[in-house]
């Protein structure tokens, strides 16, 4: 951690408190801090042309004047790029309110500080901090340049798009079960490209099926080559509901799994959850024949929509796609993972498979093992890969395992 380059602002009323955390800032390698005692002169230092800009703000909730909750209302409406910490002594559910109303505000919040404040835990929130420059850098390099719908179709036409594999694991022994396939587009001059390079273009001009129909083909294939190496494998893919809708959906998979000579037991399709809640009736049959015919059918995303339970309950989904919002930090917030547990106990209810996706860390991978989580997806495992790595990958994960 270095935080020798930082501007800290902390503004806390207790002054004990202040000069304690300035004295912390301290010990860590701040050379820069100003304090302030109130929440009125913590917004002239961000008004101030004079005062360097501000880097990390620590704002105590309980300011007087003006209070933290609508000093970070008020720096929101300006703009504010700083990095948030906020302090407060308000139970542990009312602190992670504040944090999802700091980050709805458009703020990157470093994390909660409870009083008296810890130093150790001032250092584990500060290790956290990406310089904002870099930041911007690293989002631009993810999303790489950007396409036309004329050459996204010139790419599909060329056949430069193919799945990258990313492996999803059961919990409980550590087997790998799956792999979810993600698009990627191996453009002959920019490289390996993300969904962000050319998504937009395809659902502007309403035509996610080609994508969509590409990585049906691809996978598929692929699927059947890891079979006759003698890798069993199911693969997931992700499919946009405007594709399912298409009348001849069904007899077009049949065929492509006839091709490949693949059972369709070995195929699992992902549909988001707002896509799935639905009464219209002709949707729901193509559901059910889905699973009729012996096709895995995974709720995508969920915890993002407004789920209907009642009509979920009616959906045949063979898995529950726990949403990486749920995932990130429920170890560590209870309230976080209260709304997991339920997640995952909806899941057993129904008898349902649950997957959990975004796993980053040991700690996510151990706290979803003691919920009782079905499978596992996330970095913490394994990137996506393309189709050639997978085989070497498996075989260390075995030997791991």
């Amino acid at each position: 951690m270095d935080i020798a380059h930082l501007h800290f602002l902390v503004a806390q009323a207790d002054p004990s408190q202040r000069h304690a955390l300035v004295d912390m800032l301290g010990v860590l390698g701040a050379p820069r801090v100003t304090e302030v005692p109130d929440g009125h002169t913590a917004l002239r230092c961000f008004q101030d042309s004079f005062t360097p800009t501000v880097n990390v703000a620590i704002i105590d909730l309980d300011l007087p004047g003006m209070d933290g909750l609508a000093l970070i209302r008020t720096l929101a409406a300006m703009h504010c790029r700083a990095r948030l910490i906020v302090v407060g002594n308000q139970p542990a559910n009312l602190m992670f309110s504040v944090e999802t109303m700091a980050q709805a505000y458009g703020f990157d919040l470093l994390g909660t500080l409870t009083t008296p404040v810890s130093g150790a835990r001032l250092r584990e929130l500060l290790e956290n901090y990406v310089p904002q420059d870099a930041g911007v850098l690293e989002t631009a390099a993810a999303s790489g340049p950007s396409f036309t719908f004329s050459e996204v179709g010139i790419g599909l036409q060329a056949r430069q798009f193919e799945p990258f594999f990313q492996p999803k694991i059961e919990l409980e022994t550590g087997q790998v079960k799956g792999l979810e396939a993600f698009a990627r587009w191996r453009h002959p001059e920019h490289g390996v490209l993300g969904p962000g390079a050319f998504i937009d273009a395809l659902e502007q001009h309403n035509r996610i099926d080609f994508l969509d129909w590409s990585m049906i083909e691809k996978s598929v294939e692929r699927c059947r080559a890891f079979h006759d190496m003698g890798i069993p494998i199911a693969i997931s893919i992700n499919l946009a509901p405007e594709t399912l809708a298409h009348p001849q959906f069904m007899e077009q998979i049949a065929a492509c799994v006839g091709r490949h000579r693949l059972l369709p037991d070995y195929l699992t399709f992902e549909i988001p959850e707002s896509s799935v809640l639905t009464i219209d009736a002709g949707f729901v049959e193509r559901l059910v024949r889905m699973r009729m015919a012996g096709y895995g059918l995974a709720i995508d995303d969920y915890g993002t929509g407004r789920s209907n339970l009642q009509l979920l309950a009616r959906i045949p989904f063979s898995e529950l796609k726990i949403d990486r919002s749920f995932v990130d930090g429920a170890s560590k917030k209870r309230a976080l993972g209260t709304v997991l547990a339920s997640c995952l106990g909806l899941a057993r209810s129904l008898d349902r498979k649950s997957v959990a996706v975004g796993v980053e860390t040991k700690q996510d991978w151990d706290f979803l093992q003691g919920l009782g989580c079905t499978y596992a997806q996330g970095y913490y495992i394994a990137s996506p890969m393309e189709a050639a790595a997978f085989p070497g990958w498996l075989e260390d994960w075995r030997q791991f395992f």
